[in-house]
């Protein structure tokens, strides 16, 4: 089995962090079509910690669009304090109307007393319409395809969501997070190209992008995690976006779990000392 220098976690390991990942996010399981389909939705108590918004805007056809999305506050709001602002794009199993499916994984375990604590931020958890996509791309295709002229209508929404909050909350603009699984994975890296000035650290997990722009995000902080036997989405994906950017002259890390498939969510959003403690510590140079 081939294996990459910054495998972080083993085997044995990843076993009972499956175990741990479905006791604390939900069942996982990977699909040809929909890769991270869940009959499972939030808690409560998840539920209660986030405020239901709605973004509207006006799309090409003159049509209004209305798009649902949750907010995570921080627990308190010191005056004159700005906090950190985390992007959550979900995966193709959490897309709908109900405004609580996407709050699965990394949102329901921010949530959690100990997360909001440790890390008191902004979390902004979009939903994606049905039969939609963050980035209108083949999830199973090995070859990457062009970035197209314009972001999808439910990312276009997204982006939105973050400028409403940057300028309407106490936001750090220079703590602007952005990650995302599987369908989300896409989304990240498809918006991290199209507006790198904006990202203090970019974290897709299980995703992939257009390798033709990956000079764009050089200089950024990138952190790509993937399983090298998901069976949902190529791990050339990964592999391909980060060669890229180091050939471009950029220094992403990238973790590929050895004997994992599609699930790699839930080690990399489990482990406070691997990707959160790093991308809180992130910051964007003014």
């Amino acid at each position: 089995m081939r294996r990459r220098r910054q495998f972080t976690i083993g085997s044995a390991l990843l076993g009972g962090l499956a175990v741990f990942g479905a006791a604390c996010f939900g069942p996982t399981r990977a699909v040809a079509e929909d890769p991270t389909a869940e009959d499972s939705t939030a808690e409560d108590s998840t539920m209660e910690a986030f405020e239901e918004r709605t973004f509207s805007f006006t799309s090409a056809d003159g049509k209004v669009r209305d798009f649902r999305y949750r907010l995570l506050r921080p627990q308190a709001v010191e005056p004159g304090r700005k906090y950190p602002v985390i992007l959550f794009l979900h995966g193709a199993g959490e897309r709908g109307d109900d405004n609580r499916k996407q709050l699965l994984y990394l949102p329901e375990s921010m949530a959690t007393a100990e997360r909001r604590a440790k890390y008191p931020c902004f979390l902004i958890a979009p939903q994606c319409p049905a039969e939609e996509r963050w980035a209108d791309v083949d999830w199973s295709a090995a070859e990457a395809e062009p970035l197209s002229d314009a972001p999808a209508p439910p990312l276009r929404a997204a982006l939105g969501m973050l400028q409403e909050v940057m300028r309407d909350e106490a936001v750090d603009a220079n703590r602007v997070y952005l990650t995302g699984l599987s369908m989300g994975g896409y989304g990240s890296w498809d918006l991290a190209v199209r507006h790198p000035e904006l990202f203090a650290a970019v974290a897709p997990i299980c995703g992939g992008g257009d390798e033709s722009q990956a000079a764009r995000l050089v200089g950024i902080p990138v952190w790509a995690f993937h399983g090298d036997e998901d069976a949902a989405v190529p791990v050339a994906r990964s592999r391909n976006m980060i060669t890229a950017i180091k050939a471009a002259g950029g220094t992403p890390k990238y973790t590929e779990y050895p004997g994992f498939g599609h699930h790699s969510w839930v080690p990399a959003y489990a482990d406070d000392s691997g990707l959160l403690d790093w991308m809180f510590a992130q910051r964007r140079e003014s």
